[in-house]
């Protein structure tokens, strides 16, 4: 969650630097001529379905969006904003909100812009002209309720690199994405199943409106992606010759300036990739700037391997006599065997925890199909089922989670959860049906509903209810660490009982009593959170040092 706040934090500042006309971008001019810029004429049947032509956007029962939209670039674009206006807007909405509820000070966010007036300056040199010409067509249809901030194209270019900048530029840590693959004797029917968990999380209201993507383009395959309503890039997807794309952050250094965002990148392996060679080739090409793990699955290749991409070298991961494959937020790659960050990575962040639980589970649940990778995706324990409270990083559902995705390449099949996090019901599709339909006549959904993997049994549970007042109590917790509200004992005592196995509830509580002068107080919490799984080294490094500095004290 950090990563991704400071990153919206980091990209408005970087707009803003736009809007003085200080980036070389300002004169990019997507290519529109030769291809279709008929103005879009959308139905609306009601608030949940609207149509134009073949193409049409509507919500399902489980609440998820499904879009479906074909053509050329510029239609491509111009037909997915007409549709989706609305949440478009409200996506914005969001993001402006998220910026001034983190940094309310002019004076911040002027110094942000003098620091990152170089990043975005030359991004537009390294995105393709389709994609450009794409968000272009989908910009015609943004609000132009934040044309101070930047114009609408530049707007939307800039919001595909958000994820980068932030993670270049603050490389804080990441909320870590989780996911695995698995084959032959791995599977229940031998076949190759990958799932992941994208824990991508700005908000709940950023979550609200998920968004599928069914995309039929005039060159490249057909393509399947789950994101929100404005983002063209992929986070996760596979297209309709059974090859999948999903990505985890790793540890980056700070580059001097912009270059492929990786949801681009991964876009464009997605689109015209329909192996792993080719997938590895289209990666190649591309200079990024920011460390990624880009984990292919291909129903060709019957495998899915790691493609490990940096500003500074490229690594191919492929396991040896075994059919799994999993990934954290580590490298594992020759290449970056002895890269300091990745070093870096494993010793002090929650990535190597994951994989190793992710390992257990997997070994638990011997030939796993989709129903027992959704019960993967949504384990809340760490270690030897060890209670972690929830909300831990260091387990698989971190209980923030953006989407959760199951993909059957060789059946191009595909499973997306739904709200809450991925505890709601995961809607099952097939890219066979889906793409071999004319699509005519009123839009219906695609979800084959006796395919669907059922809502977990926790969303209904007294414990996810109190996770749910404990999320809202935390942030009343922080509001008090920093001076603004009074927290008597017995507050203290019911938040910690919302959620009595997760270290935080104790540490804060720590904090707040130390800030106050509380000190034997104060320790009791320190010492409480220290008997429970702390998340990672740094963390118990800090509450350790708060015990120290309490026993001095209390000398």
């Amino acid at each position: 969650m950090k990563r991704f706040v400071y990153a919206l934090t980091l990209l408005y500042a970087a707009l803003l630097q736009v809007s003085c006309g200080t980036y070389n971008s300002l004169h990019d001019k997507p290519v529109t001529e030769g291809y279709n810029a008929t103005v879009p004429v959308v139905v609306k049947e009601n608030d949940t379905v609207r149509q134009s032509g073949n193409n049409f956007l509507l919500k399902n029962k489980q609440g998820l969006w499904e879009l479906y939209v074909e053509g050329d670039p510029l239609q491509r674009g111009m037909v997915t904003g007409a549709l989706s206006k609305d949440l478009m807007k409200y996506q914005e909405q969001v993001f402006i909100g998220k910026i001034k509820e983190i940094v309310p000070s002019e004076f911040k966010l002027r110094l942000l812009r003098q620091f990152l007036k170089w990043y975005n300056r030359k991004v537009y040199l390294h995105v393709e002209p389709e994609y450009k010409t794409e968000i272009y067509g989908l910009s015609q249809y943004l609000s132009h309720d934040y044309d101070n901030v930047a114009p609408p194209y530049l707007r939307s270019l800039y919001l595909h690199a958000a994820h980068d900048i932030g993670h270049a530029l603050s490389d804080l840590a990441l909320v870590g994405c989780t996911s695995f693959a698995a084959w032959d004797d791995k599977t229940e029917d031998g076949s190759l199943l990958i799932a992941r968990n994208l824990d991508f999380y700005a908000g709940d209201e950023f979550a609200k409106n998920k968004l599928i993507s069914f995309v039929k383009p005039s060159t490249g395959y057909p393509y399947v992606s789950v994101s929100w309503a404005g983002m063209i890039g992929t986070l996760s997807g596979m297209n309709k010759e059974g090859l999948t794309v999903t990505i985890n952050a790793g540890k980056s250094d700070m580059p001097l300036i912009a270059k492929t965002p990786i949801s681009i990148l991964t876009r464009q392996i997605l689109q015209y990739a329909k192996n792993i060679d080719e997938a590895i080739a289209i990666a190649k090409k591309h200079e990024v700037f920011v460390s990624e793990s880009i984990m292919i699955g291909s129903a060709h290749d019957h495998k899915a391997v790691l493609i490990e991409v940096s500003p500074k070298k490229f690594g191919v991961y492929e396991v040896g006599n075994t059919s799994q494959l999993i990934c954290s937020n580590h490298f594992q790659s020759a290449a970056y065997k002895e890269d300091e960050n990745n070093k870096y990575t494993i010793a002090n962040s929650h990535s190597k925890y994951r994989y190793e639980r992710m390992t257990q589970l997997l070994n638990e649940h011997d030939k796993v199909n989709p129903v027992k990778a959704a019960a993967i995706m949504r384990n809340t324990n760490g270690l030897n089922e060890l209670a972690l409270g929830y909300g831990n990083e260091k387990a698989i559902n971190q209980l923030l989670a953006h989407h959760s995705v199951i993909f059957k390449p060789e059946q191009r099949q595909v499973w997306v959860s739904s709200n809450p996090y991925q505890l709601g019901a995961y809607a099952a599709y097939d890219l066979n049906e889906v793409f071999g339909s004319s699509h005519t006549g009123l839009p219906k959904s695609m979800a084959i509903d006796s395919l669907a993997i059922p809502k977990d049994e926790f969303a209904a549970s007294q414990a996810f209810k109190n996770y749910e007042a404990f999320r809202i109590e935390d942030r009343r917790v922080d509001k008090a660490i920093k001076d603004e509200e009074h927290l008597d004992e017995a507050y203290i005592k019911h938040y910690q009982s919302l959620n009595p196995d997760y270290w935080v509830v104790y540490y804060k509580a720590g904090v707040y009593l130390y800030n106050r002068g509380y000190y034997t107080a104060a320790l009791a919490e320190f010492n409480k959170a220290l008997t429970k799984e702390i998340t990672t080294l740094p963390d118990r490094e800090k509450t350790e040092n708060y015990r120290k500095e309490l026993k001095r004290k209390l000398k």
